[in-house]
């Protein structure tokens, strides 16, 4: 959507221009909105700053700014085969087989045919133990209606848990008539289901093993016979450009066991994220994290605590441009690529966008045609109109920050 105003050019010129957009809300609308630049410390406007508020899928961007913070742009999140036998020059392994999953939630199938390939190519022909499925790094609460009190969720996830193949979804196509027709179902039981397609895989490449398929926990110095892995970084862009819900809880559990290097549940990674706020001074007052995805209405973030926190990544000569570069780009990418095309924000604003029912959040970076850098944190919590209304006045606000000269 194209403004046609006239662009501001003082402080207060562009606050009374961004008054008159939000006229446009009804007056039930509940709004949080600060603009800050973060070189000057200067607040543009700030609405409501410190009131609590859902954030939706903004809530991702602490989930990913502890990770960034706890483990770094390059820590590994992994899967791996492991055994108990190191010895394996007369082609038989003698003992067991592990897959264990580290926190890698983008894990496929096709990654797994490849492992199993690197332990064909070290001369294993037999394994004499069973084949074991570990996911004991997370907790087996697999699902968040279980961790969050009273949570009734509209958005339902497969298990989270810390081995995952293909998201923990089993795709199963059946004839109806003369069509074809897609189904979906979640794998109930993680480390069994990743324990027997190992055996199938291993099979299938000509490895014999006869033994059983179970869950499981491998020794410490269980050795690693193929490692799968994707970089945090990496990850980050998924979870926040396509604001991946599933990935995002994986990570969240992540944090809790890295953080507290015992296992991944949701107390130890509620803590992990309340800690990274603490610790960075950022405000806290009235903030409640349950989640890592946002999907929980229990969620109750302010903007002054977004801005607090990108204000925080800014600075963060380390780990600033992954996190940057795991947002969404205006008409670009991700699930800002069909808004605030044809405008100044194009290719400039990098954010992160929030949708619930009643809910619609926005928040990123933004770089105005005078060339200082922005933080822009605009939520809102509605009961009229639909969720394009609200959208496009975030846009047009964002907009009008961009022709800022």
């Amino acid at each position: 959507m194209l403004l046609n105003i006239s662009f501001p050019k003082s402080k207060e010129e562009i606050q009374q221009q961004i008054l008159n957009i939000l006229s446009k809300l009804s007056p039930t609308t509940k709004v949080g909105m600060m603009i800050y630049n973060p070189l000057t410390q200067d607040t543009i406007i700030s609405l409501n700053h410190t009131q609590p508020m859902i954030p939706a899928s903004n809530n991702k961007l602490f989930t990913t700014a502890t990770a960034l913070s706890l483990m770094g742009g390059s820590y590994p999140l992994s899967t791996k085969i492991l055994s108990d036998d190191d010895d394996f020059e007369d082609g038989v392994l003698n003992g067991n087989i592990y897959i264990k999953g580290y926190g890698n939630s983008a894990f496929t199938e096709d990654d797994l045919e490849s492992m199993v390939l690197e332990v064909k190519n070290k001369g294993i022909k037999k394994i004499t133990g069973n084949i074991i499925g570990d996911d004991t790094f997370f907790d087996d609460v697999y699902s968040r209606d279980d961790w969050i009190g009273d949570e009734i969720s509209s958005v339902k996830l497969p298990p989270v848990s810390a081995i995952v193949i293909d998201r923990n979804i089993h795709v199963i196509y059946k004839k109806r008539g003369r069509r074809m027709r897609r189904y979906i179902s979640y794998i109930q039981d993680p480390p069994q289901y990743a324990a027997e397609l190992l055996k199938e895989e291993l099979q299938k490449s000509g490895i014999k093993c006869e033994s059983n398929c179970k869950k499981g926990e491998a020794p410490l110095n269980a050795f690693t016979l193929a490692e799968s892995k994707i970089e945090l970084k990496e990850l980050l862009k998924l979870i926040n450009k396509r604001s991946d819900n599933f990935l995002a809880e994986c990570l969240f559990k992540t944090l809790g066991a890295v953080s507290s290097g015992l296992q991944g549940n949701s107390f130890y990674s509620t803590q992990a994220v309340l800690n990274f706020i603490e610790e960075n001074g950022i405000y806290s007052e009235n903030t409640s994290v349950v989640d890592g995805s946002g999907i929980s209405r229990f969620n109750q973030i302010t903007v002054g605590a977004v801005t607090g926190l990108l204000e925080k990544m800014y600075f963060d000569l380390v780990n600033y441009q992954d996190f940057y570069n795991s947002f969404s780009i205006a008409g670009v990418d991700g699930t800002l690529a069909h808004r605030m095309i044809g405008t100044a924000a194009e290719n400039n604003f990098h954010g992160k966008t929030g949708t619930l029912e009643g809910v619609i959040s926005l928040a990123g970076y933004l770089t105005t045609k005078k060339g200082d850098d922005l933080i822009i944190s605009i939520f809102f919590e509605f009961n009229k109109n639909r969720g394009n209304y609200y959208r496009d006045i975030q846009d047009e606000i964002v907009q009008l920050l961009a022709e800022w000269e």
